[in-house]
Parts: structure tokens; sequence; C-alpha cells
């Protein structure tokens, strides 16, 4: 039955695809410590969840066992097609259609094929970082990679660049060999974090990550650490691309097909005259909707703070008189930012004793 599913994954163009059960996982003491220490931020859904996440069985009665996949959206960096003015940066995954809408068929149609192949009265329910399950967990007990020292799920085969999704089911497995940790003393993760986030092996604090900053977080990002986003505009992937292990990657054929070019190098002053509805046409169908519009221009404004130069103050200058103060406040800074630097480098400029 395992090898019938996993040929059925691989087909379905899952990149990988492992077995284990569904005990709840070993690391929920380390989680209600996190959310105890306040370090999940303003994502209180995780607080509200937290049960559910320690023991798959409240998410789906009766479960027994897990098939885990992974994705692959690595691509290579040659497929850049930036648009005119600044470059920000997006992160990898979010340079596709959401993941979620391009992996629901493949997910929907691998799980009925799980409950077809199962004993009669088998009961499936699939997940792609959709629900109260403690994913990378369940993939490093299931063989799929390691946990690393940024709390990214790292794989042998795959690097970095994974996305997961599960299966959760009545009926069990035997269950894969798990993976050990294989970090090593490498710390490149911890030393890349532009933020400090990762305030140890294995700990990340979310409210100082620019993934938290420019995605989670609905309100203003924090004035001591603008600076430190630098041009990322929606996530950041450093710790990420730090990882040896990315010697491996290799692109996958389900996020392929998704790929947004205009998405992984865009020039940001445009961006500033988006409106509501054109801020929904330009992003409808990728994450970047998520951060909507307010958190978007917000993240754009200090990005060409951090980045941009004079020939950015015009559509500063409009984002400032933005009816969302969210989005005028950002832009304030980021002109203050510009012109000191202006300043600071006519300043340079003058020979001394003139």
């Amino acid at each position: 039955m395992k090898d019938r599913i996993r040929q059925r994954a691989l087909e379905l163009g899952f990149d990988r695809c492992r077995f284990t059960s569904a005990l709840p996982p070993a690391s929920g003491p380390r989680l209600q410590e996190w959310l105890a220490a306040g370090r999940h931020g303003e994502m209180g859904w995780m607080q509200r969840n937290v049960a559910r996440r320690l023991d798959p069985d409240l998410v789906l009665p009766g479960a027994r066992g897990v098939v885990c996949l992974a994705v692959s959206y690595h691509h290579p960096e040659s497929a850049t097609a930036g648009g005119h003015g600044t470059p920000g940066m997006v992160a990898r995954y979010a340079r596709h259609q959401d993941y979620h809408d391009l992996l629901r068929a493949p997910l929907t149609e691998l799980s009925r094929f799980v409950d077809e192949v199962s004993p009669p009265g088998t009961r499936s329910l699939w997940y792609v970082d959709t629900g109260p399950i403690l994913e990378r967990d369940l993939a490093q007990r299931a063989g799929l990679g390691f946990v690393g020292k940024h709390t990214g799920l790292v794989s042998r085969e795959l690097g970095n660049w994974v996305l997961l999704a599960e299966i959760l089911t009545t009926t069990p497995f035997e269950e894969d060999s798990p993976e050990g940790n294989r970090c090593g003393r490498c710390t490149r993760c911890i030393a890349a974090c532009p933020t400090e986030a990762i305030v140890a092996p294995f700990q990340l604090d979310a409210r100082r990550c620019i993934s938290y900053l420019t995605i989670e977080l609905k309100g203003s990002i924090p004035v001591e650490l603008r600076r430190s986003v630098g041009d990322r505009i929606f996530g950041c992937d450093d710790c990420l691309a730090a990882c040896p292990w990315n010697r491996f990657a290799r692109e996958g054929s389900l996020m392929k097909r998704g790929l947004r070019p205009d998405l992984v190098t865009p020039g940001l002053e445009s961006w500033l005259s988006l409106d509501e509805p054109g801020f929904r046409r330009l992003f409808e169908g990728t994450p970047l909707l998520r951060s909507r519009r307010r958190g978007l221009l917000r993240n754009v404004c200090v990005a060409l703070g951090n980045v941009g130069t004079t020939s950015s103050l015009p559509a500063l200058s409009r984002a400032a008189s933005d009816p969302e103060p969210l989005i005028a406040e950002h832009a304030r800074w980021a002109i203050a930012e510009i012109e000191a630097r202006a300043g600071s480098q006519s300043r340079g400029a003058v020979a001394p004793g003139v």
C-alpha cells in the first residue's frame, strides 16, 4: 500500500513522499515554551489551536497514519524578469501562484487514492500549511528532512526550498526511518539573519524575523528594525539561502508551472501607485495578496527608504498623502532616510576647503 501511494504521489508531481504515525509530535513542550515566551508575536491563532497541534487525533479523530509530502519551489536564479525602477526582493516561495491553490488538486486526488487503496471505512484529511499540525516535526519523523538551526526543514535531496503537505488518515502505516539532524557545527543560517531573529540554535524569535514583520505583522514595523529589512518586501530567504545543503536543490514540477517572473525582482516605485482594485488585479492568486494593500505598500516604503534614491522621492511623496495612515507614515520615514543619505553624499562630494 505504501509503495502504491508513494508512486501515485510522484506521478501527481510531489517530489518526496514518506510515512509516519499520527502519534503526538515530540516537540510539544518546546512549542508551549515558545508561546509562553511570547515569541509568536501577534500570531494569536497559534495559541488558540495549540491543543490540536499537540495531538493529531484532535484534528482527525482516529488518526493513525500520516502521509508526509515535500514539494520543491526552487527555481534557477537566471529565471528573472524584474520591473522598472528600484528592485525589491520577494521570498522565493511567493514568486509563484499561491501554493495552497497549486497543491489543492493533487492533494485532493492523492487523498482520494489513499482512501481507495486503504481498508474500507478509512477517512483521510489533507493539509498544506492550512491546519493545526506541527508539520516539520512530522516531516522529520517520516524522514523527509531535518529541522535545521534556523527552525526550517532541510532536505538532503531538495535543500531548503521545500513546501510541506500532509494527509492524516485513520489507516496505520509502517513508519519510515526518521531523519537525524545534520547541521553539525555549521551556523551559517544564524550569522546570515539580518535582524538576529535566530536567538540560539533551533530558537527563533518571530517578532524580529523579517518574514513576520513583512507578512504577519499588521501594524507599524518597529523603527529600530526597519533598516535591517533592507530591500525585502515580502518574506526573507537569507537564513535558508545560507544553508550548504542547497547544493542539492532541484526544480519541482508542481511549483514550476506557477512561477510569476514579474515577482522575482519587481520594480517598486510603480507599486506605490496601486489603488485597491489595482492591487487585487496584480496579485490575485499569489501569496502577496495576503498582506493586503496597506501591508505590502508599507513594506515597499521601507524598502525604498533603505535602497531607494532621490528618483524614488516623487512616488514616496504621493504615498505620504495616502489615505491609509500606515502607508503614509512609512512613506514619510522613507523620504527622511533617502534625503539624509543624499545630504550625506553631497557633503562627502565637496572637496576639503571648498
